[in-house]
């Protein structure tokens, strides 16, 4: 194997490297306003749905307490960061916008 040879695989693998570390670095957070369909408060997440999908989100350990609180049925607008295809969307922020709740912001930290 000659240099340049050697060269040319140490380049692709220090892109390949440093492209999935900037793929994680840059986690995406995403808006749903989405009405809650189930509350799982063993497994500490969430049921809801979009236009085309129903899925989970988790709760992060600050919400746990308070996702009980979430109405069911109420439309909700869910801040959520996106961790990837095989973790689960996190809470970062909710506002209850239609139903009864004594939680009706989450900031991330307490509620409101």
């Amino acid at each position: 194997m000659d240099v340049r040879q050697l060269f040319n695989y140490g380049l692709l693998l220090l892109l390949c490297v440093g492209m999935s570390l900037a793929t994680q670095v840059f986690a995406e957070d995403r808006s749903f306003y989405s009405p809650v369909i189930y509350i799982d408060k063993e497994q500490s997440q969430i049921l809801i749905s979009t236009s085309a999908s129903v899925f989970y989100i988790e709760a992060p350990e600050a919400a746990k307490p308070h996702i009980e609180k979430l109405p069911l049925s109420g439309l909700v607008d869910f801040v959520v960061e996106m961790r990837g295809e095989d973790k689960r969307p996190l809470i970062k922020t909710w506002k209850v916008k239609s139903g009864e709740s004594t939680c009706m912001y989450f900031n991330g930290k307490e509620c409101k």
